[in-house]
């Protein structure tokens, strides 16, 4: 029930951003690896300067990553898809957009990089780390994730074995 329930809620509450990523699903189906992740669709792209983006229940990642990297990067997108199922419509504007800003604006990047700011300071992205540690029931195996995933910070303890 509790799955159904969870599909009901994104393709009603949520239907923008997943109608968005439903034709980006299929655009990108033909010839790409896909698994589910829990209540999210992943598919595999091969592209450059790419890491990850998750619009309503289907997640992007990139294909040439592996590891630990991965694995987290898997968490952190899941915990975008429960922003979308608890934000529903708002979602594109409180976290897509200024996602979208903070990782792509050159100015942004330049700053972090000279400034040495974490990517996941930014509210949407620490939060999209916290909601993917509860909802995957998961833990984050990298060394970044565990030095600045919890808004630029440390990861607690009681965040660091969600299962």
């Amino acid at each position: 029930m509790k799955k159904i329930l969870f599909y009901l809620v994104q393709f009603t509450w949520a239907l923008p951003q997943n109608l968005v990523g439903l034709i980006a699903f299929i655009a990108l189906y033909p010839g790409r690896k896909h698994e589910r992740f829990h209540r999210a669709f992943i598919t595999y792209v091969d592209k450059k300067n790419f890491g990850g983006v998750s619009i309503g229940i289907f997640i992007f990642i990139n294909a040439g990553r592996q590891g630990d990297w991965l694995y987290d990067t898997r968490i952190h997108e899941y915990g975008h898809t429960i922003q979308s199922l608890a934000l529903g419509p708002v979602w594109p504007f409180v976290i897509a957009l200024p996602s979208v800003i903070w990782c792509g604006v050159p100015a942004l990047i330049k700053y972090r990089k000279e400034k040495n700011v974490s990517y996941y300071k930014l509210y949407c992205e620490g939060w999209a780390n916290l909601w993917g540690l509860k909802w995957s029931r998961d833990a984050f195996r990298s060394e970044n994730m565990l030095a600045t995933g919890y808004y630029g910070k440390p990861l607690p303890e009681r965040y660091r074995r969600m299962v």
